[in-house]
């Protein structure tokens, strides 16, 4: 942890700023699973109070990213099966509902942003570091639930998102095949979706989440 470099610290929202960056370190692999997340030591690389850190840990904890042990500490969650199985069912009905809604609600502006993230997805033909397919894959997710207009539904993917990002990025360095698939994958749901019709592009949906799951799912993790 010690080579992990930090931003510095803005004037405000200190506890925002320390949940920012750790989730950005736990997403790309730089604070790797079960790793200590030592409070004081947190604090001084990030120039802020214990209290900011102990506040981002308990935000990290309710989304699932730190486990915080009685009398240990806080550690970066280990992903499980369960995890994985737990993540994927909601993710997939999110999904569903938002591409079904979107599918009747985007508009050339949605549509111009979906094809300069799937232009630069296809500009990724030779290699791409995990973290900037992360990146570019939930650019094209957030472009739909943009258009689905489900306020209630848009404040659950903001809560899930950085777990989304975090098995994102394990699926990538494990299975670095995303200038491969990466493309054709949203491409053909980019084209579902361009149709119109909610039924087709709901289940264009179901079908595109299979992808990231089934390559998970090969992996070997601990039961619970």
């Amino acid at each position: 942890m010690s080579q992990v470099r930090w931003a510095a610290p803005p004037r405000t929202s200190l506890g925002e700023y320390v949940v920012r960056e750790l989730r950005e370190r736990i997403a790309t692999g730089e604070l790797r699973p079960g790793e200590h997340l030592r409070e004081t030591e947190l604090a001084a690389a990030l120039n802020v109070s214990r209290g900011p850190v102990r506040e981002a840990f308990a935000i990290l904890e309710a989304e699932g990213q730190v486990e915080i042990r009685r009398h240990r500490g806080a550690f970066v969650s280990v992903l499980t099966r369960r995890d994985v199985e737990e993540v994927h069912t909601l993710r997939t009905a999110m999904e569903a509902l938002a591409a079904e809604r979107a599918a009747t609600r985007l508009t050339p502006a949605h549509f111009a942003e979906m094809d300069r993230v799937l232009e630069a997805m296809k500009g990724t033909s030779g290699s791409v570091a995990p973290q900037e397919a992360v990146a570019l894959d939930l650019a094209f997710h957030d472009v739909i639930y943009d258009a689905a207009d489900h306020a209630r539904l848009q404040r659950v993917w903001t809560s899930l998102r950085s777990q989304v990002s975090f098995f994102l990025h394990t699926r990538n360095v494990n299975f670095p095949d995303f200038p491969t698939v990466g493309f054709s994958e949203h491409f053909e749901l980019r084209e579902a979706l361009a149709g119109g019709d909610p039924a087709v592009a709901r289940a264009a949906a179901e079908k595109h989440m299979t992808g990231a799951y089934s390559r998970l799912s090969q992996l070997e993790l601990p039961e619970v």
